[in-house]
């Protein structure tokens, strides 16, 4: 029996903007600046946001009196800028080569999409991708096929990047948050928040060490793993993220999904334009509409 429509978030749920918590605002701003290629959107006080064409990515706020969580903790694995081309893709990834090789981690071919990925100067993980078609997607059973095949990034930047491109051509193409992947304690806790309380539909697993979840028939907006933190409890106040968004298409969708919510038990803090709420290993996101 299929749910009915108000148990699952709006199909035109995205991603917004992933604030992290930084020891280094500036060191942190140069990284996503001039390596990852994200331009400045807006400096007030301890903090940055930085993105593409006038779209929030990253949220750099500067916090002083934290330090780094212990190894093991729930958190941010990493956050996934998704770019619309493979051509600003491999702008991308070709910046982080020339300015911050060592950041680089690793790159995949996922059959939905082609992914990089790097660790910036305080830990926290970044993916740059591009998706294929959705008519490439293959879904079975509501499952989408998702693999992780060899890409190799030398082979790639020399099959996209052209001189154009070096030159900047894609500097100012758009880019977004495609989706973020969180380090968490448990999957069958994960499953019963963001599936069955939020409202995201599950689109893959891998058994008890990861789940993938979305809206709106997209191959994941969200992931929760345990690769590095399973068992992990609440999180301490810590370096690192701060906060996740969601962006929903109406006050309806708002609505239902803080209803929703306070129904399966979770605090909700509601003030009329955003919801906020914390996942059960004290990760905060806050949807609002777009």
């Amino acid at each position: 029996m299929e749910s009915e429509a108000s148990d699952r978030l709006a199909d035109a749920t995205r991603m917004g903007a992933v604030t992290l918590l930084v020891g280094d605002l500036d060191a942190m701003t140069r990284y996503y600046r001039d390596v990852v290629t994200l331009q400045v959107l807006g400096a007030e006080g301890d903090t940055v946001t930085l993105g593409r064409a006038g779209v929030p990515i990253v949220v750099l706020r500067h916090a002083a009196e934290l330090r780094h969580a212990a190894s093991g903790s729930a958190g941010l694995y990493h956050t996934a800028i998704l770019f619309e081309s493979q051509a600003a893709l491999a702008a991308a990834v070709y910046s982080v080569a020339r300015h911050a090789p060592g950041t680089f981690t690793g790159s995949a071919d996922h059959l939905v999409s082609q992914a990089f990925y790097f660790t910036d100067p305080e830990g926290n993980g970044i993916e740059l991708y591009w998706d294929r078609a959705r008519t490439e997607w293959s879904w079975t059973h509501g499952q989408v096929e998702m693999a992780t095949l060899h890409l190799d990034p030398n082979a790639y930047l020399g099959e996209h990047l052209t001189e154009a491109v070096i030159q900047g051509s894609t500097a100012q193409d758009a880019a977004s948050v495609g989706h973020v992947h969180l380090s968490v304690g448990d999957v069958a806790t994960a499953r019963s928040f963001y599936v069955d309380a939020l409202g995201f539909d599950a689109t893959a697993s891998l058994g008890s060490s990861a789940l993938f979840v979305s809206a709106g028939g997209y191959h994941h907006h969200m992931a929760m793993n345990v690769w590095e933190s399973r068992g992990a409890g609440r999180r301490m106040p810590a370096l690192g993220l701060g906060r996740v968004d969601l962006t929903l298409p109406d006050a309806d969708a708002l609505g239902a999904l803080s209803e929703r919510l306070r129904d399966h038990g979770f605090a909700v803090r509601d003030d009329g334009r955003t919801v906020s709420f914390d996942d059960p290993w004290s990760n905060l996101l806050q949807a609002s509409v777009g």
